[in-house]
């Protein structure tokens, strides 16, 4: 693979209960167990930096779609949810939900357009046939 850039981030302290950070800094957070896991939640988690990540990446890619298909998306936006549970082996798994709006256009131009964002985005492509990933395109 021919390199464009290379994120680097060091986690010190307790893994889920400690800190991360990136090597210029413009990431810089304390991390914390979610109280749903029973943790504190008074800091990120890994899951939300996915979420993030992943929603973001995938809305990149929805604009490279749709530039390239000459589609203009308006007011789009993407929102991203990870989940994590027990896998039934002793350990644990990630789940993704990935919900597209794109208020402008029909919903089954803007779903076609998800598809195919899916098919180009590097989380999509990390992810496909490790953890379930669900595209949806909703009218909110």
């Amino acid at each position: 693979m021919e390199t464009l850039y290379t994120a680097e981030a060091l986690a010190t302290g307790g893994g889920r209960n400690g800190h991360v950070r990136t090597s210029e800094g413009t990431l810089d957070l304390d991390l914390a167990v979610p109280t749903a896991m029973g943790g504190s939640g008074q800091g990120a988690n890994p899951e939300q930096l996915f979420a993030a990540g992943y929603a973001a990446c995938f809305h990149s890619a929805l604009q490279a779609v749709a530039r390239a298909q000459k589609v203009d998306l308006g007011d789009s936006s993407v929102g991203g949810q990870v989940s994590i549970g027990p896998n039934g082996e002793g350990g644990f798994q990630l789940a993704v939900r990935l919900e597209v709006v794109v208020p402008d256009l029909p919903h089954d131009q803007a779903q076609a357009l998800a598809d195919a964002a899916h098919q180009v985005c590097p989380y999509s492509n990390a992810t496909r046939g490790n953890i379930e990933v669900v595209v949806e395109v909703t009218d909110d």
